[in-house]
């Protein structure tokens, strides 16, 4: 069982990521070979509308054709049997980075068909780990959860399957006081981070679990 996670936060031991790597030692107790990819350390661009991956005939049909850093890794893609996509919420969505990526993994495979086919040959399991210094509340009212799910609706589409979880109410600065920041109470937050960030790091390990156990 191959499982690649991706960090699609500009932080490399930030929230996002802390969650990735306990969800990857929840594959690692299944026996998956893991790997974690940040995003930011790639040269790469969204989707160019060159549409190539659509041409009839043409020799990137159903594949990415743009040479940057991100074509290995689509094949990475092609050959693991699942992946997980960590992401902090920026003004309501997933970071820049997350989504250029996010156009470029899916857009190939989707077929302009009265079927909404897919040019993946395998079904996969996905997921994806929502961070959001917003509490669960604003998450909800904001619509940051629909939007979400418009992305998931696709991938599990294209896929196979998506789950995912959102963490909210995370700590952004490890001193309050050095910031603008009086829509927070810095001791709410430091309180929610010691008691309730170690119970969504749990979540995260089953999530990884969960995506590369058998029969799942």
């Amino acid at each position: 069982m191959k499982f690649i996670a991706f960090n699609g936060s500009p932080r490399k031991k930030g929230n996002t990521a802390t969650l990735l790597r306990h969800a990857i030692e929840g594959t690692k107790e299944k026996g998956a070979k893991t790997e974690l990819i940040h995003l930011y350390d790639l040269d790469y661009k969204g989707c160019t509308s060159c549409f190539a991956c659509k041409r009839i005939g043409g020799k990137s049909y159903g594949h990415c054709a743009m040479k940057d850093d991100l074509r290995p890794v689509l094949k990475k893609v092609e050959a693991a049997d699942a992946i997980l996509i960590g992401s902090p919420i920026y003004y309501s969505i997933t970071t820049g980075e997350t989504r250029c990526f996010l156009e470029r993994l899916m857009y190939p495979y989707s077929v302009y068909d009265k079927e909404r086919s897919t040019l993946f040959k395998k079904k996969i399991r996905t997921g994806f780990i929502y961070t959001a210094g917003a509490k669960e509340e604003m998450v909800k009212e904001m619509g940051f959860d629909r939007n979400a799910q418009l992305t998931e609706m696709a991938m599990a589409r294209i896929f196979g399957s998506c789950e995912s979880m959102f963490v909210t109410d995370t700590s952004q600065f490890d001193d309050y006081s050095k910031y603008v920041s009086t829509l927070f109470d810095p001791e709410e937050k430091k309180k929610h981070q010691k008691e309730q960030f170690p119970k969504d790091c749990k979540k995260a390990y089953a999530l990884g679990s969960w995506l590369v156990r058998k029969g799942a």
